[in-house]
């Protein structure tokens, strides 16, 4: 069949000037609007603050208000806590028949607010200079667990992944903003708790974000496993945990608490 030459050049001209098909694509895409990024649902529930960022806020649960020991047991034999209550604050008791305590409740991933004091007439040096620490999941007797340390290091040297603000022999902080003794001292702590598989093998790490007296001195830092005076971290599987506070063995003046919230964090 022959097509007239003149039919042909037409059907020619008339593609040429179809857009190209990127473009009738184009075309036919709707605009993007606003809209369609918007996410409406589920809404975060209400929390009231309190007057103040130290303070807790409506969904805290109080661990210490100043008055008593009623949420914390000791970690010998789980008899009530035998640390010193006065004038709102709680102090570390060295007695042998004391020694670290740990809250009743149980967490997995939370927000802690904790404040502490090292005595102004402290003594001592190094580690033994107001050592305590807060243990963000206590996973055993002693110190078994994941310690943030508590120390003097307000011109007070040692080895900086064992000062104040560090994740034990782990992490060093990324600032010293230590006050000296005396003058009460904050940590503003996010925790996420390791997870497990069914054999126990590690399913995701411990991470911890900690801000000393407002500074970050720990940023979403993976832990290695837990803390250790002496050779390698290792997990532990666990599923919840208490928070613990040591009562160390140093010759120094004991120090004091305030001021303890949580918030568990879902």
């Amino acid at each position: 069949m022959r097509i007239h030459s003149s039919k042909l050049l037409f059907a020619v001209i008339a593609l040429a000037a179809l857009p190209p098909v990127s473009q009738l694509a184009a075309q036919q895409t709707p605009k993007p609007k606003p809209e369609d990024t918007e996410v409406w649902q589920p809404e975060p529930k209400v929390v009231t603050p309190g007057p103040t960022n130290a303070a807790p806020p409506s969904d805290a649960i109080v661990l210490f208000d100043g008055k008593n020991l009623d949420e914390w047991v000791n970690v010998k034999d789980q008899s009530p806590a035998k640390w010193i209550v006065h004038d709102g604050i709680v102090t570390v008791s060295k007695a042998a028949d004391s020694g670290n305590i740990e809250t009743k409740r149980k967490f997995k991933n939370y927000q802690l607010h904790i404040e502490w004091r090292i005595p102004e007439n402290i003594t001592g040096s190094g580690q033994a200079r107001g050592n305590s620490g807060v243990f963000l999941a206590s996973t055993g007797p002693g110190d078994d667990g994941y310690e943030l340390q508590v120390l003097d290091n307000y011109n007070n040297k040692t080895y900086v992944n064992g000062q104040a603000g560090s994740i034990y022999k782990q992490a060093i902080p990324l600032a010293n903003p230590n006050r000296k003794p005396g003058e009460w001292q904050t940590y503003d702590i996010a925790w996420t708790a390791p997870t497990f598989n069914p054999d126990g093998s590690v399913k995701t790490p411990a991470y911890v974000t900690v801000f000393f007296n407002g500074i970050l001195v720990q940023n979403h830092f993976e832990l290695k496993g837990q803390t250790l005076y002496i050779g390698k971290p290792f997990y532990k599987a666990y599923d919840s945990a208490p928070i613990k506070l040591q009562a160390h063995g140093d010759k120094s003046e004991p120090i004091s608490f305030r001021n303890i919230w949580v918030r568990e964090i879902n």
